[in-house]
């Protein structure tokens, strides 16, 4: 396994790739942003939450949304009834629950309606700067053709590859293979002879 080798070029070429690509300004907006990104583009769920949350301007007003008119609005995300039900109940969760203020913790955090791991870690990450490793369809999928795991189970990705992974490289783990993966590493046009990973990719020429 070239877990050191990739981790380096990882560095070398996503040098930069720490952000997170969904657009908020406020704690809550990422967690709700997060939830709406399940089965969806991060491009698609950037161009609902612009309106969005200028709509519902803080967590009382997504509390006391009108469910229906919720659900259109965030319409073409996908799923759209089960997210607009979560997102309602998770703001009024942290409403009554936790003061308004979004939690660090990862149990406190996947008690909230509609936050599994993945949600969780992403907020932990960008808002908290805890080490986290969020595993979303790039990490899955490049972590597999790499050998970094045999398994489809997203939770156990995630322990795996931090038994595996530097602390310091959780966060940024998933910014650079999300950039690789859109640049490079496509699931269904993989530019192997492009790919400066190729040499240490045992998954290499295979398409998903």
């Amino acid at each position: 396994m070239n877990t050191e080798k990739i981790l380096a070029l990882l560095d070398e070429y996503y040098p930069t790739e720490d952000k997170c690509y969904l657009h908020h300004e406020k704690p809550y907006e990422l967690l709700f942003a997060t939830i709406l990104s399940a089965q969806c583009t991060d491009d698609r769920v950037n161009i609902v939450t612009e309106t969005l949350f200028k709509k519902y301007p803080d967590l009382r007003a997504f509390a006391d949304a009108d469910i229906t008119e919720l659900e259109s609005d965030i319409k073409s995300t996908g799923f759209y009834h089960n997210k607009a039900k979560n997102i309602k109940a998770a703001a009024r969760e942290l409403i009554e629950k936790f003061g308004g203020e979004v939690p660090s913790d990862i149990d406190m955090l996947t008690s909230l309606p509609g936050v599994g791991r993945k949600t969780a870690n992403v907020v932990r990450s960008h808002i908290f700067g805890l080490p986290s490793v969020v595993v979303d369809t790039h990490v899955k999928r490049i972590s597999k053709k790499w050998g970094f795991t045999e398994s489809d189970n997203p939770v156990k990705i995630e322990f795996e590859l931090m038994e595996l992974l530097p602390k310091e490289h959780w966060i940024r783990y998933n910014t650079q293979v999300i950039a690789h993966g859109r640049k490079i590493c496509k699931a269904r046009t993989p530019a192997c002879a492009d790919c400066p990973f190729c040499p240490y990719c045992p998954g290499r020429n295979k398409v998903k």
